[in-house]
């Protein structure tokens, strides 16, 4: 199992790690920095720096499996691999990974100016997107007006746990329509916005700024009909063009 240290602090850039295993599908360490594709983010990128200051280029980061509990770090093929037992630091590309996470978590905010079942979702460094189910249109500068709005009130984002049990007794917790919060285990992490989670409350394992004013500036750059009962909301960052 690796120990997830992306999901105590979003915003460690770098760790120890020894390794665990090498294979051809990638390195695995006993802790890591890396968050692995899940969820509609991307995983990270970066490097593992060996003792002699030599590093390992990162390619690619997922849970083997499909698991929940496994992450590997992928390579390019014919890179120097390590040897198991190794101790390496693990680096993240620190500027890209704060893209996602201020990306993100406008995803989130997202959700709240437009409280409507989520379809689809995915998160990227410039254009991320939500499908909706709705049959309607929305107004891109009142939609960008709402998203500032909370942006600029500069609320608080935490985490907190809860059990499998509370997240069945409020429902409204989950907003996609499609996918559900893992099973089989103890608890789920939520992320929360607002004092005593005011502003919003939702199932999450990806990673986020600790206030809403680092999102900085974003519009919703595009509104795109995906079916009758469909609709795709762009967030990018910046002001709406004129």
């Amino acid at each position: 199992m690796t120990r997830q240290v992306f999901t105590e602090d979003a915003y460690a850039q770098t760790c120890d790690a020894v390794v665990v295993a090498v294979s051809a599908d990638g390195i695995e360490l006993d802790q890591t920095v890396f968050y692995a594709t899940s969820g509609g983010q991307p995983g990270d990128s970066g490097f593992l720096e060996r003792a002699d200051g030599s590093q390992i280029v990162i390619t690619g980061v997922r849970y083997a499996d499909g698991s929940k509990i496994t992450i590997l770090h992928e390579i390019e093929d014919g890179a120097a691999l390590p040897d198991v037992g190794e101790k390496l630091i693990a680096h993240i590309d620190w500027e890209r990974r704060h893209r996602l996470m201020r990306m993100h978590t406008a995803c989130h905010l997202l959700s709240v100016a437009l409280p409507l079942p989520i379809t689809g979702a995915a998160v990227s460094e410039t254009d991320s997107r939500i499908d909706f189910d709705m049959t309607e249109t929305a107004d891109k500068a009142e939609l960008t007006a709402k998203l500032m709005e909370l942006v600029e009130g500069n609320h608080s984002v935490f985490t907190r746990w809860i059990t499998p049990d509370e997240l069945a007794a409020n429902p409204g917790l989950v907003k996609s329509k499609n996918v559900r919060p893992p099973t089989g285990v103890d608890r789920i992490r939520l992320v929360c916005i607002g004092d005593d989670a005011v502003v919003d409350s939702q199932p999450c394992g990806g990673t986020h700024v600790s206030e809403t004013g680092e999102i900085g500036e974003i519009h919703i750059g595009k509104i795109e009909k995906k079916g009758r009962e469909n609709r795709r909301m762009r967030i990018r960052f910046g002001p709406l063009p004129q």
